[in-house]
């Protein structure tokens, strides 16, 4: 059977068993997932061990708690100390509904101990547990004594357990039942975070001038100079100056992404290219600290900066080259790290220019289905699963489910939403960072990712959809299982919504000094590279390869399939003129003599009762609104693979797409690919050569470059300037003549080119002009 790749409806236990999908408008915290039961152990400290008598002679007692509920155990951390009264402050879950045992067993041993013995231990019937729903105050740890086997007391333990839900303050910082076959500082890579992006700027080098450089060798040789510039590793060069002097002059921007707290400096280096040798002449470097903070369109004052370190030479004089720049942080722009169109963010870095709240996105993340297996561990497949979303400044990760293909995680988030035109983004990996994993780097491969855009969702309703997860493979496109989740867009004021389609999309900046495509380009790379630092160097860290799959760091690799969908894409953006052309093409042709006659009718009425035409339009187009309203999605947004063309690509342009750059191939393939690039390219090669000739021919008119066209163009102009102006023909007259001359039946030469397109296809081009 094909596999499904269809957005499914789901209808999960949410709200107290509320239905989720109506407009009843939910109340708790984590009304958007199910309701989880937990049975947590805090375990805090203890007093008065009586450790082993070996330990006492030494004074260091090596105690840990362990917990034991059925067949879930749990200890804590190791604690080598020289007195008796260790404290571990930690806590423990285990789900309720996959326990098993009537107690709770909590033993204190030490480390030196072997078998079954221990210090002193606790058994606690499931029943005197008692239940915590938050919003009530934690319950307070009590002291309980420890037995031994001898029934004697060997200390106390200060504990608390309590049944409650993923609701409280500790299910994040848990040790987790789930991860029990997870040990030591692996457990770590299990829980669930919230990362915050650093604080991106734009950082803007205007380099003017430099003045009174010293060029070591050959004082007659007109020097070539340029500047390099760098910031971490990113390095940026200028162009050579055309001003070939000691006293060079440049004018140019470079652009860097920075990044809060500014620990980098600013390096700047004259250079001096003689043939294929290069000589410093001197550099500079500039704290971030020092830079101007710009976030409206005013002028940045220009500074000297003193040149150093430029040879012998230079040391020698009493005085420095210099070099003229202007050095700001534009916080007028927003730093792009997403495609410009599927963007979660589109606020500037200045928090002063930021737009006002609109509303609250939730998200319930439920759980997953039917995963697909990921790897092997002691020799059968397994997965474990955690989910990340982003949106804006903010990701979330979800604590990892081990050895699950139907994880279920309940987790519920929030974001602040400050334009409706937003992407929530959200990505489900595979943890290799857990016990048994093989390599010195493991990475966590994707399993899926999925968009929703907040303009397609409707306010105050709650979605409850099952997402598939398609991932694309060397073998084709692949269905990795499915998600399910909970979604929420609450916008308390309907007017800042509505004035938020009215504010420019993006800041002012963009607007009054944009920058180029190659810019953005290149600053992306910039930011996701620095995001893709910052965030693995977090605990647990959000790793590289996962950072850049959600922002799509592999954007601008060639791909057949995406060229063939962009351009399907196209095609259908232009369906409706063409269809309104097929259209006009029929009538030319009276191949439905009715219609025909009717077009002409309401061709007349719109001639000589003008003013009807604009009410007309607008009647029309609010019919056909409402006819296409009973035809409205009814779903979110979600990924289609027939519009990927994901079904209907072939083995070899699969292969082609996964294909590393540079290229791997060699031989035959390569060519047979480079000759199929050369070919799709060369059809957009004639598509826009052909534009640009309609485009040519139209300017022509009035070039002069045919004198006998234009002549004939601007006495036409004439003419019909005097026929209007003195009112001998009526214009209407006019519009009826050409009208019923375009429409004319076919058995007066409709299949003729008429004088104006002979005209208009005559007109000169610049093609005979191109080699």
């Amino acid at each position: 059977m094909p596999e499904n790749f269809s957005l499914k409806e789901t209808k999960p236990n949410i709200g107290g068993g509320r239905v989720s999908g109506g407009r009843e408008k939910l109340t708790s915290s984590f009304d958007l997932v199910e309701v989880t039961h937990f049975l947590f152990v805090r375990v805090v400290k203890a007093r008065d061990l009586a450790c082993s008598n070996a330990t006492v002679g030494g004074g260091v007692c090596h105690t840990f708690v362990e917990i034991k509920i059925g067949k879930y155990k749990g200890s804590t951390k190791y604690l080598e100390m020289n007195k008796r009264n260790p404290e571990w402050n930690q806590v423990f879950a285990f789900t309720k509904d996959r326990i098993q045992s009537l107690s709770v067993e909590i033993t204190v041993r030490e480390k030196e101990f072997v078998n079954d013995e221990f210090i002193g231990k606790i058994a606690i019937d499931m029943s005197d547990i008692p239940t915590r729903v938050p919003p009530d105050s934690p319950l307070a740890p009590q002291w309980y004594k420890l037995e031994s086997e001898a029934n004697s007391s060997v200390g106390e333990l200060m504990m608390i357990l309590w049944f409650g839900t993923q609701a409280d303050e500790v299910f994040i910082d848990a040790w987790h039942s789930d991860v029990a076959s997870v040990s030591g500082d692996s457990i770590t890579n299990t829980r669930s975070k919230v990362y915050l992006s650093p604080r991106l700027w734009y950082l803007r080098i205007n380099i003017i001038e430099a003045q009174d450089l010293v060029v070591p060798g050959d004082k007659n040789r007109n020097p070539e100079v340029y500047v390099k510039a760098a910031l971490g590793n990113v390095k940026l060069r200028t162009r050579v100056s055309a001003d070939k002097s000691l006293n060079p002059r440049w004018n140019e921007d470079l652009m860097f992404v920075a990044v809060e707290p500014f620990y980098d400096h600013l390096v700047l280096t004259v250079v001096d290219k003689n043939n294929e040798e290069e000589f410093s002449l001197g550099r500079c470097m500039v704290h971030l600290s020092e830079a101007y903070i710009r976030w409206l369109p005013e002028p940045v004052g220009a500074k000297w900066y003193n040149l150093e370190g430029g040879g012998d030479v230079v040391e020698e004089l009493k005085f420095a080259s210099k070099l003229n720049m202007r050095i700001s942080l534009d916080g007028g722009y927003h730093v792009f790290d997403e495609s410009i169109d599927c963007s979660s963010d589109y606020r500037a870095t200045f928090k002063g220019l930021w737009p006002p709240a609109i509303g609250v996105l939730e998200l319930g993340i439920i759980g997953a289905s039917v995963l697909v297996p990921m790897k092997s561990r002691d020799g059968r497949e397994t997965t474990d699963a955690y989910c990340v979303a982003k949106y804006g400044p903010k990701w979330v990760r979800t604590r990892t489910v081990v050895n699950s293909f139907s994880p279920k995680w309940n987790e519920q988030y929030t974001w602040e939403v400050y334009d409706p035109y937003t992407v929530l983004i959200i990505g489900i990996f595979d943890n290799c960072h857990l016990n048994g994993e093989k390599g010195p780097n493991p990475k966590d491969p994707s399993i899926g990712k999925l968009r929703i855009r907040l303009s397609t969702l409707s306010t105050n309703r709650v979605y409850t959809y099952s997402y598939p997860l398609i991932a694309l493979q060397p073998s084709g496109v692949k269905k990795m299982g499915e998600i399910q989740l909970a979604l929420r867009f609450t916008s308390p004021s309907y007017t800042s919504l509505l004035a938020a389609y009215a504010r420019p999309l993006f800041p002012k900046m963009h607007y009054i000094h944009p920058l180029s495509v190659y810019q953005l380009d290149s600053l992306r790379q910039q930011a996701i590279g620095i995001l893709c630092s910052r965030l693995s160097s977090a605990e647990p860290p959000l790793r590289t390869e996962v950072t850049g799959f959600m922002l799509d760091a592999g954007y601008q690799l060639w791909s057949p399939r995406k060229a063939k969908a962009n351009t399907e894409r196209l095609m259908d953006a232009v369906h409706v003129i063409t269809e309104a052309w097929k259209w006009f093409d029929t009538i030319k042709k009276w191949n439905n003599p009715a219609a025909n006659v009717l077009v002409i009718v309401l061709y007349l009425v719109v001639v000589f009762y003008p003013s009807l035409v604009l009410p007309t339009l607008l009647i029309y187009c609010f019919l056909i609104g409402i006819w296409q309203y009973r035809k409205r999605p009814r779903d979110p947004t979600h990924v289609d693979i027939k519009l990927s063309l994901a079904d209907s690509t072939n083995a070899d342009e699969w292969d082609e797409e996964f294909d590393t750059f540079p290229s791997s191939k060699q031989g035959e393939v390569l060519r047979m690919r480079y000759d199929r690039l050369r070919s799709m390219a060369g059809k957009v090669m004639v598509m826009v050569g052909d534009l640009a000739t309609q485009g040519e021919r139209l300017t022509a008119l009035w070039s002069w470059q045919d004198p006998v066209a234009s002549a004939i163009f601007l006495a036409l102009c004439v003419m019909a300037a005097v026929v209007f102006c003195s009112g001998l023909v009526p214009p209407r007259c006019i519009l009826v003549m050409v009208g019923m001359f375009v429409m004319r039946p076919p058995s007066f030469g409709i299949g003729i080119p008429c004088a104006p397109q002979n005209v208009f296809g005559r007109l000169p081009t610049k093609a005979d002009c191109m080699l």
